[in-house]
């Protein structure tokens, strides 16, 4: 029997999450008698652009930055995109640096700019457990100073959305800085989970997705560090066609999502403590009981390192069995929505490329992303185990 409210268990919160009734309740006003064009200078639109620079103000202040270095946009993706070609065609900027375990939002933008031959680029070795080599990054680095004029940028995320690895940023951050480098981070997976200080945090670009910490989908955020913007000047916008976000994104603003967005982060950063306290609890459970249950079964990347770890992400490796292959469709009919990767490559049958850069990765075996979230329960993790142990001794009985 499926112990939810619902009639499913959802364990799938890396992909996208369940929006706060506190989140719906800030944003109805914006849906119905606060109406009009931020971009108006009537009453109308004066009301809802205050309203847009009070959620501004709002971010700025849980990132401990100044409002004028948050810009607002449709998304995490688009956010990553605006941080990068931005940068390399703004700055001028022709070799570039990222891994390959990055989002596909950071690494397909990367890839096509250098088919196009606007950039060199580099991929950092990675590591059995997904591990960046900084040593190797290093070296990158140094190449990037001595060989290319402009330097280079770094596109490295910080938090892993299928194997939970984290990012060092800071020791990343001071690393770029000391080899002149721009670094862009994408922090999408982290944002609402940790505290992210950006007075300390030496980075140029870190970027939000409201829907990941139970937002409304279709609004992100792009931060732009001040001094970066003063020292080599605004990056170019990667969409045109008007004035709005202080020429940095053209289109009239998506208002009930920024409104929405802010009153998530103000949430997440409220119970964030006692969120993570919950959450790793969760993950913590679903290790211990499918060590119980499974001769062998294995932990990909450094999930299964609760304290050192994306506390929200569990990549389990489960024994080869003939069901492998079935394995998210066993779950999907027993009411249990997990993931096998990236939600962006969901419903395509091409395997992770997280996985697949990872040496020594036995294909044969059966892989399932599972991510925890604030309303998750212990019942649900204990019904997904048990789910797993029947099917598996389902297929051995047959």
């Amino acid at each position: 029997m499926i112990p939810s409210t619902s009639d499913s268990v959802y364990l799938d919160n890396a992909a996208t999450t369940r929006l706060d009734p506190e989140v719906l309740e800030a944003m109805l006003p914006l849906m119905t008698e606060q109406f009009g064009n931020p971009s108006s200078i009537h009453s109308h639109g004066r009301k809802v652009r205050s309203a847009i620079e009070k959620a501004r103000k709002t971010v700025a202040s849980l990132l401990n930055t100044s409002p004028a270095e948050i810009f607002f946009t449709s998304g995490g993706t688009e956010a990553d995109n605006t941080a990068i070609m931005g940068s390399l065609e703004t700055y001028g900027i022709t070799h570039a640096i990222t891994s390959p375990l990055e989002h596909h939002a950071v690494l397909h933008t990367l890839e096509h700019a250098a088919k196009e031959g606007l950039i060199t680029l580099d991929l950092v070795q990675v590591g059995p457990d997904g591990t960046l080599d900084l040593n190797h990054l290093e070296v990158l680095l140094s190449k990037g100073r001595a060989e290319f004029p402009n330097g280079s940028l770094v596109s490295l995320m910080h938090g892993n959305n299928e194997i939970a690895n984290l990012l060092p940023l800071e020791q990343v951050g001071a690393m770029c800085r000391e080899y002149g480098a721009v670094f862009h981070s994408d922090t999408v997976q982290t944002m609402g989970h940790y505290r992210h200080d950006l007075q300390t945090l030496p980075v140029d670009f870190i970027v939000g997705a409201a829907h990941k910490f139970h937002g409304p989908k279709g609004v992100g955020f792009l931060y732009a560090n001040g001094e970066t913007r003063a020292n080599r000047g605004p990056i170019h916008p990667f969409i045109h066609g008007g004035a709005q976000e202080r020429n940095q994104r053209g289109g009239t603003e998506n208002v009930y999502g920024i409104i929405g967005l802010a009153k998530a982060l103000e949430i997440a950063y409220r119970d964030m403590d006692a969120h993570r306290q919950h959450i790793q609890g969760l993950k913590k459970r679903m290790i211990e009981r499918l060590r119980e249950r499974f001769d062998d079964v294995r932990f990909n990347g450094a999930s299964a390192d609760c304290e050192n770890s994306l506390y929200t992400v569990l990549n389990v490796s489960l024994p080869q069995s003939d069901m492998s292959d079935m394995l998210l469709f066993n779950l999907d009919i027993a009411k249990i929505s997990a993931s096998g990767g990236s939600a962006c490559s969901s419903g395509s049958n091409i395997g992770s490329h997280v996985l697949a850069a990872l040496p020594g990765l036995d294909p044969n075996r059966g892989y399932v992303r599972f991510s925890f979230g604030k309303y998750n329960t212990t019942e649900e993790i204990d019904y997904a185990v048990d789910t797993l142990v029947g099917l598996y001794n389902k297929e051995l009985s047959l």
